[in-house]
């Protein structure tokens, strides 16, 4: 069906109006107008149908929730919080009203879950569908990769895999009835981000986007020092066993996921005595070390 660009926006204002006195000018304006605090921190992040998501694997509820937990972990990955959000977006314009709706309705729910607001953006044309968003956060002291220290040890927020093995479902087109089978394809179409763990004491964080092994190696490059990895610790974190049999009965290495699958939007940190699961420590030195899989890490990459 043909979309008429003013209905769009109008159904885009009246799912992301707010009284929130943060908001000074919203969406029908040139741009926004927002109070700001503090130091700000600003990221973007792009979701391209058919990289990033495919129709026939997620809902446009998920699509939403997934490009908006992206950009939201990028900004609590430097200590920070979302306050606000733009929205860019290319359709086809074979979208029906209800499917963009409900896109939209699943930025809302993450915003809504960050305590952010969704303030503007963009509509354009496009041979496939193309999301790119903004956030916008604020911290007062923002932790970077560059600030980890010797006799750190080395958490994440929670387990890592589980978007992975959602991935290896969907593309092997394999079956599975069972609540490990259902997390997994969960995870995969939209990332549950942990708000209540609290590392405003790490001394370097990262977001696992791409994976635990090229993000350690991003805080260990940055810091100057070397990241030891323990898997005897992994294996001891709460949802293991389940990540491990549902990795079992594809015939994978759990640690394929865990250390190598992206898309968790996990957080990956180093201090002391953090919350989370501990996964290992920094040392004097360079690189990544204590990794044991089966076979050569292959991490994801754009251009591969």
């Amino acid at each position: 069906m043909g979309l008429i660009e003013r209905e769009v926006v109008t159904a885009l204002q009246k799912i992301f109006a707010t009284a929130d006195p943060r908001l000074k000018v919203g969406i029908g304006d040139d741009a926004a107008v927002v109070a700001t605090q503090s130091q700000s921190i600003i990221t973007s992040d792009m979701a391209v149908e058919d990289v990033h998501f495919k129709l026939e694997w997620s809902s446009a509820f998920d699509i939403g929730r997934k490009i908006t937990a992206a950009n939201v972990a990028d900004i609590l990955s430097m200590g920070g919080k979302c306050d606000y959000l733009t929205a860019s977006v290319a359709l086809t314009g074979n979208e029906t009203m209800q499917w963009i709706e409900n896109l939209a309705r699943g930025m809302k729910h993450e915003a809504d879950s960050a305590g952010a607001l969704i303030v503007g953006g963009d509509i354009a044309r496009g041979p496939k569908i193309v999301i790119s968003m903004t956030a916008v956060g604020s911290a007062q002291s923002p932790i970077l990769r560059s600030g980890a220290q010797v006799g750190d040890d080395l958490y994440l927020s929670s387990l890592t895999g589980w978007s992975a093995a959602g991935l290896e479902l969907l593309t092997r087109e394999v079956s599975i009835n069972s609540s490990m089978a259902e997390r997994a394809l969960s995870e995969f179409s939209a990332p549950t981000l942990d708000y209540t763990c609290d590392f405003s004491k790490a001394t370097a964080m990262a977001d696992v986007s791409d994976s635990v092994l090229i993000q350690a190696e991003q805080i260990a490059e940055a810091s100057a020092v070397q990241i030891k990895l323990d898997q005897s610790l992994i294996s001891q974190a709460s949802e293991f066993a389940e990540l491990s049999s549902l990795a079992d009965e594809l015939k994978v290495d759990v640690f394929q996921w865990i250390l190598v699958g992206g898309e968790d939007h996990v957080l990956l940190a180093t201090g002391v005595n953090l919350p989370g699961i501990r996964i290992g420590s920094v040392l004097a030195g360079s690189g990544v070390s204590g990794v044991e899989m089966k076979k050569a890490p292959v991490s994801w990459s754009h251009f591969q």
